[in-house]
């Protein structure tokens, strides 16, 4: 898939304040400092149109992006240690969870992973939720870069280990590097065979 154009449409709280389309929509979700933002930009390519950041927790609210004028790319609040208030952190839980509940345009999330560290717990609850809730998603693993090729690997294996002990089978996954651009090209070929099944 080449990414013509790539627009920022609405950012709010409130499901039904997303945009009154039938498009297919992609939510894209991690731990705060994943590097949600980056990889946004990189698939895009554009430099800003996510907003990155050093500090955790900046994207606050649910963010739609069109793409190609075919499908949406939704940016949500990271999930972790975001530096906010916990009222604040039960009001993203809150709309995030509607969100993922009420969307219908919503056809796969992306949960996203940093490749560098072992399975956190809060990440598979996560995922135990949206497979409870029946929502179809892959994992992304973010800064692939920032390590060997073999220790990559190595995580990967010990990751669906750790999944295989409460899957069937691991969930489709992809390695990826927002400064390298590694897997740029698979996951959105694999977006773009989505878009192709649902418009049959």
């Amino acid at each position: 898939m080449l990414i013509k154009s790539a627009k920022f449409v609405v950012s709010n709280q409130k499901v039904s304040k997303c945009p009154n389309s039938s498009l297919p929509e992609y939510a894209f979700i991690g731990r705060s400092n994943v590097g949600k933002s980056s990889l946004i930009n990189m698939l895009t390519n554009q430099k800003r149109l996510a907003k990155t950041s050093g500090k955790p927790g900046k994207t606050q609210l649910i963010n739609h992006f069109i793409i190609n004028n075919q499908w949406y790319l939704v940016d949500l609040p990271g999930y972790g240690y975001a530096r906010v208030s916990k009222n604040e952190k039960k009001t993203f839980q809150k709309y995030i969870t509607q969100y993922f509940k009420e969307r219908k345009q919503l056809v796969c999330a992306f949960v996203l992973i940093d490749i560098r560290h072992k399975p956190q717990k809060i990440d598979l609850k996560f995922m135990q939720w949206l497979s409870e809730n029946e929502i179809a998603f892959s994992i992304i693993f973010t800064k692939s870069d920032k390590q060997k090729l073999n220790v990559v690997e190595e995580n990967i294996i010990n990751y669906k280990k750790v999944m295989k002990e409460t899957w069937e089978e691991m969930p489709d996954y992809f390695v990826t590097s927002s400064t390298k651009y590694i897997g740029k090209e698979i996951l959105l070929n694999y977006i773009e065979k989505i878009n192709s099944l649902t418009q049959k």
